[in-house]
Order: structure tokens, then C-alpha cells, then sequence
């Protein structure tokens, strides 16, 4: 049986699924992954802003070795993560789920695969001011 699917040809980085930007997310899953030389969070993100992609969903991960915990500890300060917990170095899946916050989207290409690289993150607070920054600066490089 042969089957239509829209879209499955598509690699190119021009292809309109793959997103990148700032976008105002919130937690939807998370799922600790234990490797022996790399452990990481792999975290189910949700968009909220802007609504052209409202709903949509992005698969990042956080890794927790020692080199890259000060991005996991700026991911749980920005998000509101419970300070407690994080001051007994505890990351409790289930309080991560339904934090909110602003992250930067972008792609990073190894050896032919696409992976989405968590660049930055903000406070919720802060989308007000952070997209009408984001909006400005793409606009500038469309001028350019």
C-alpha cells in the first residue's frame, strides 16, 4: 500500500517545519536521559508567541555534565523553577511541567542531521519587550 505524505521529501534547510527565533514556550514533557559520558533532558516545548505558531511543539535537549550545567541552571532560573529544590540540586520532572517561558530557537547541522540547539532563555515576564526586539532585528536583515 502506498501512502501520500506532504512534505517527506523536504530536507533543505528552507523547509518551512523547521522554526527558529524567539518564541514564548511552555514545558509540556520532560524525560531524563542517562548516558555514561553525556546525561540530558529531553524537553517537549510547546509554543504560546507568537501565534502563527501557536501549538506547535519543539524537541530540544539540556545536558547535565559539568560543562553544560550552567545552561540547565539558566533554563530553571528563567523558568521559574522551584529555587528550593534547585538550591538541594534536585530537578523534579514534574515541577518543570507547565513553567513557562521565552526561549531562542536555532538548528545546528552534524553530520547530516538537523538538531534544534536551545540558544538562550528569558522570563515570561520579559516577551513583551524581547519580541518587539526580535521582530525589529528580522526586520532589519530582511532590509539588508
Amino acid at each position: 500500500m502506498k501512502r501520500h505524505i506532504p512534505g517527506l521529501h523536504g530536507d533543505g534547510p528552507n523547509t518551512p517545519s523547521i522554526l527558529e527565533g524567539v518564541f514564548l514556550v511552555r514545558v509540556d514533557r520532560v524525560f531524563y536521559r542517562w548516558h555514561p559520558e553525556r546525561p540530558f533532558y529531553v524537553l517537549r516545548l510547546i509554543i504560546l508567541e507568537p501565534k502563527e505558531h501557536e501549538g506547535r511543539s519543539l524537541d530540544g535537549r539540556l545536558y547535565c555534565t559539568p560543562k553544560a550545567l550552567w545552561k540547565l541552571r539558566w533554563f530553571l532560573r528563567d523558568f521559574g523553577y522551584d529555587p528550593d529544590l534547585m538550591g538541594r540540586d534536585e530537578v523534579d520532572e514534574k515541577a518543570l511541567l507547565g513553567l513557562r517561558g521565552i526561549v531562542r530557537i536555532s538548528r545546528t547541522t552534524l553530520n547530516g542531521r538537523s538538531f534544534l540547539n536551545l540558544g538562550g532563555f528569558a522570563p515570561a515576564s520579559e516577551w513583551d519587550e524581547l519580541s518587539v526586539s526580535a521582530a525589529n532585528n528580522q526586520g532589519v536583515a530582511r532590509d539588508v
